[in-house]
């Protein structure tokens, strides 16, 4: 039957040349008569793997010298904890955009760690998170450690059409389900942080970029496991990492420079994220996306059916017509389509022909 079309919104598609790749390498890998998972993390080859990941990573994002590179454990919901505990002092307060469902979460896990304050919570009188209203004129308070924000809210859809202003703080980003999909300056941030398993790589690891002045804060009171510095010194190699997972990044990393680097793979998503949202708008409210224009994300695209109880005929047939994962958030409902950098165009001309052929016969 061939590989179907996967728009799970996490863990999400890969390459498919880089999945045919693995496969080759599985058994033997880079002249080693061993597999990558098999080779050990303090060898010369891994060692250079590592550095070559690194080196991609930068070239792509043109990521300057004063900024660390860091592939780590845990996912980004670690971070959520990590952040207050290697930025923030005992005591010191650290502020928070809530935005939907990852900035909230991001809030929670901090709590413990900081006394953290909301500085601004964009949800409705009903609580749904569907734009970004309510964030002009922020006056962050210079004693904190940091602004933290979620670029992409991947349940809910929103998105930042560019970066909040933090004034005189480190701002954080949460770029889980944006890094890598276009260009960014990396120089507004203090802080970028994301989990893997959506345009990085497998599920296990997740990349943070640091400004290395922050590495320089004490911080709380933590084990040397959980402090950036310590990995930033070892390159990312202080413990086992996640072989695979850093193998099938470097792939990934190698995958993005030959389709043209991220100029290209951002008009190409732009593309991806039109196409479905016209189709989408189009329908004569057969289906119906209520983010404000303004903040869609190009990522993560929600919609609803004008008749709830057209989803599991939805469902089933799209799974039928090789379209996965399309059930949308249990905390929003409805649909949802990923379209990471991995969804080739023609993944989403299927999902906009099979919407179409759907409205026509349940209309």
């Amino acid at each position: 039957m061939g590989r179907a079309y996967n728009f799970c919104a996490g863990p999400a598609a890969l390459p498919e040349t880089v999945l045919r790749q693995a496969q080759s390498e599985l058994l033997e890998w880079g002249g080693e008569r061993a597999s990558v998972m098999e080779v050990s993390h303090r060898g010369a080859a891994f060692e250079a793997l590592v550095a070559r990941a690194e080196a991609d990573l930068r070239t792509l994002l043109d990521i300057p010298d004063d900024y660390a590179v860091l592939f780590l454990q845990g996912g980004a919901t670690q971070q959520f904890a990590l952040l207050p505990m290697n930025l923030a002092a005992a005591g010191q307060g650290a502020q928070y955009l809530v935005t939907g469902h990852w900035s909230r979460r991001a809030v929670e896990e901090a709590r413990p760690h900081a006394r953290v304050e909301v500085l601004a919570d964009t949800a409705d009188p009903e609580g749904r998170y569907t734009g970004l209203g309510g964030l002009d004129g922020l006056d962050p308070d210079p004693s904190a450690a940091y602004l933290h924000y979620c670029h992409n809210e991947t349940i809910q859809g929103v998105e930042f059409p560019a970066p909040p202003e933090a004034g005189p703080l480190p701002l954080v980003g949460d770029f889980s389900s944006t890094i890598l999909s276009r260009p960014m300056d990396v120089r507004r941030f203090g802080v970028i942080y994301a989990g893997a398993q959506k345009n990085i790589g497998p599920s296990g690891l997740a990349l943070v970029i640091v400004r290395r002045d922050l590495l320089e804060r004490a911080g709380q009171p933590r084990a040397r496991i959980l402090t950036w510095a310590a990995h930033a010194a070892a390159g990312s190699l202080l413990n086992t990492p996640p072989t695979f997972a850093v193998y099938l990044t470097s792939l990934v990393l190698e995958w993005l420079k030959e389709m043209g680097g991220l100029e290209v793979m951002g008009a190409v998503n732009q593309r991806k994220a039109q196409a479905l949202y016209r189709a989408i708008d189009g329908s004569d409210g057969f289906y119906r996306n209520t983010v404000d224009p303004a903040t869609r994300s190009w990522m993560n695209i929600p919609f609803f059916l004008h008749d709830e109880r057209l989803m599991d005929p939805f469902l089933v047939q799209s799974r039928e017509a090789g379209l996965l994962a399309l059930k949308g958030h249990k905390a929003v409902g409805g649909l949802r389509a990923s379209l990471y950098n991995a969804m080739p165009e023609a993944g989403v001309s299927a999902l906009v022909a099979f919407m179409d052929d759907f409205a026509r016969r349940h209309g």
